[in-house]
């Protein structure tokens, strides 16, 4: 069984969410992370879409800042962030942000429930399925939930953060600015 999935059987056994939020990864942290993730080459992966089980592909989405949310249903952070980050799709979409849902969760059948529950609309911030955890390890090397990572227009990570706290919005919101304001990169 690997990191991620290991992490994320003992949380949900153990019903555990940290009452402090994670640390956001920044500095030192954050170019560890960003190395881990292939600095220098864009991301992508490929996995499918809720409910239609369609195929999306990361790579599809260069040109846009992408802020991509790893969660799953279990996660008591992931109550409040996931909400959060649909309002900023919202705000930032006509300027090019694109947000995602990665859930980790190997059973699917408690997606639509979470869904209502938290007011969350796929149509804002589709979720996207990494059944077992084998991107948010294998790909992402993701530690903890939830990770949200913002990806700039080139495919590239730029910021990490893992944990939640509503006291981080905005930073988020300003990295989010500071990426919508670069180029967007030419056709080659």
């Amino acid at each position: 069984m690997t990191s991620v999935r290991c992490l994320l059987a003992v949380l949900a056994l153990s019903g555990c969410a940290s009452p402090k939020p994670m640390p956001s990864l920044t500095g030192n942290a954050l170019q560890r992370s960003s190395a881990a993730l292939g600095s220098g080459t864009a991301l992508d992966f490929t996995v499918r879409r809720y409910p239609g089980g369609e195929p999306f592909s990361l790579a599809s989405e260069r040109g846009n800042v992408v802020l991509l949310d790893v969660w799953a249903t279990w996660c008591e952070p992931c109550r409040d962030s996931l909400p959060m980050y649909q309002d900023l799709a919202k705000h930032y979409a006509a300027r090019g942000l694109k947000a995602y849902a990665l859930n980790v969760d190997e059973d699917t059948r408690g997606i639509a429930a979470f869904l209502k529950e938290t007011k969350v609309d796929p149509a804002v911030i589709p979720v996207l399925l990494d059944a077992g955890a084998n991107v948010a390890d294998s790909v992402l090397h993701l530690k903890g939930m939830p990770t949200s990572l913002l990806i700039d227009r080139r495919g590239q990570v730029r910021f990490v953060h893992e944990g939640f706290n509503e006291d981080d919005l905005a930073r988020s919101q300003q990295e989010i600015e500071t990426l919508l304001q670069e180029e967007v990169p030419r056709e080659r």
